[in-house]
């Protein structure tokens, strides 16, 4: 686990115009960097995305250097969007500061506006009211759905939770979690006869379902559908891995031994704790 880190000599609004001016250089068609100066919004929202999954492996790996490094990574990010915007005259990155202050009071009355003070609020309901104002700023840009800018390059568990939670703000949605359960059941029944039918693309169809009901699952329990994937998928790794050290140590090649071997390191794999 990585130290936590303070350095308190730092200047923090100097530290962000230092960065904002090696972009400004990074960008200058005189004496800047060639590879910058090639890149465009489209061409580095790939490195975007990889920045901000770095930063989800560095917290869940508990260790606050690498966060650090990450975390900037992240923010040069958006630095390099914002300088890009700035050539073409759209907005530049105190625009984005000073917009998500605005957004940051109006959606907290609690704490910066009329209910300032207001005692006996949960975070349940301070997240319901959260949910409200965005509505209200939905139906003020004039929307037709409640499902509008939920963004499609969203991971898809991620979106369909976000679907999921839309809906339900509206009164769509399972009271509790029995009734997703069964639905799950229902849904892996229909992937099942599907399935049998010889039917592929049906059974994509109803697979799809099945999943989707999964995901309802995991908000009904209150947990981040892509957190519970990304366990799962940690948990089937360190099971693997154990499998391969136990079939090494034996002298045993991966490939050369038979599924129900593979399956008896698996089973161990469990016994162990792993």
């Amino acid at each position: 686990m990585g130290k936590p880190i303070r350095n308190t000599s730092v200047n923090s609004s100097d530290s962000m115009q230092q960065l904002l001016d090696i972009m400004t250089q990074l960008r200058n068609p005189q004496g800047g960097c060639p590879w910058d100066l090639k890149q465009n919004f489209r061409s580095i929202l790939p490195h975007t995305l990889e920045e901000a999954y770095e930063v989800a492996d560095a917290i869940e790996s508990d260790d606050r250097v690498q966060l650090r490094d990450e975390l900037g990574d992240l923010l040069f990010q958006v630095v390099f969007y914002c300088q890009l915007a700035r050539e073409e005259g759209s907005f530049e990155f105190a625009d984005v500061a000073q917009a998500m202050s605005d957004k940051l009071i109006r959606r907290h009355p609690h704490v910066f506006g009329d209910l300032q003070g207001e005692t006996g609020m949960d975070a349940e309901q301070v997240l319901e009211r959260w949910e409200s104002i965005k509505q209200d700023e939905r139906d003020a840009k004039q929307q037709h759905s409640v499902l509008d800018d939920v963004p499609n390059a969203l991971p898809a568990l991620q979106r369909s939770a976000k679907l999921q939670k839309r809906a339900a703000n509206v009164g769509f949605d399972w009271p509790n979690a029995t009734p997703v359960l069964a639905n799950m059941a229902e849904e892996l029944e229909e992937v099942q006869q599907a399935f049998a039918s010889g039917d592929k693309e049906h059974t994509l169809e109803e697979l799809g379902d099945l999943m989707f009901a999964c995901v309802n699952m995991a908000r009904h329990l209150k947990q981040d559908p892509e957190q519970v994937m990304r366990a799962a998928n940690a948990k089937f790794e360190r099971r693997f891995r154990f499998l391969e050290t136990q079939l090494l140590d034996a002298g045993e090649q991966l490939e050369n031994v038979s599924l129900e071997r593979m399956d008896a390191g698996w089973h161990a794999a469990k016994a162990a704790g792993l």
